[in-house]
């Protein structure tokens, strides 16, 4: 699910400091590129903590860029993040699940040195079509 939302660059003594008006969040970065991938990261964090929480990730408004507060100085643009892409390189907590398999079918994959963990996720990122 992406999204693209409009922010705000405001230029700070070093760098920039971001603000995302739709989700009333900050950042900063210290160029005008860290700024942006800050607010990307900054974006996906706050939308899979809102799903976390069983709350929806808002719209973004489709609010003309040129009517946006902001100072004369200030750079507003738009960034966009892809939430699901993002839980993936990001969620890294782990689940544990029990799996109940043949006695036979165990030893054998142990005799190989298989690691059911490893396995089990390969296995479902294929079946689930996720890479």
């Amino acid at each position: 699910m992406k999204k693209v939302y409009p922010i705000i660059l405001i230029p700070a003594e070093t760098g920039y400091v971001v603000y995302v008006p739709d989700l009333k969040i900050n950042t900063e970065g210290a160029d005008i590129a860290d700024a942006i991938e800050m607010a990307r990261d900054a974006i996906g964090l706050w939308g899979i903590t809102e799903e976390d929480c069983g709350r929806n990730i808002p719209e973004p408004t489709t609010i003309e860029m040129e009517k946006i507060e902001h100072g004369s100085d200030d750079i507003v643009t738009l960034v966009d993040v892809d939430f699901k892409a993002y839980r993936r390189a990001n969620d890294m907590r782990t689940i544990r699940k029990n799996v109940t398999i043949p006695s036979w079918l165990n030893e054998a994959a142990e005799k190989e040195g298989i690691n059911f963990s490893q396995l089990l996720q390969e296995a479902l990122k294929d079946r689930l079509q996720l890479q």
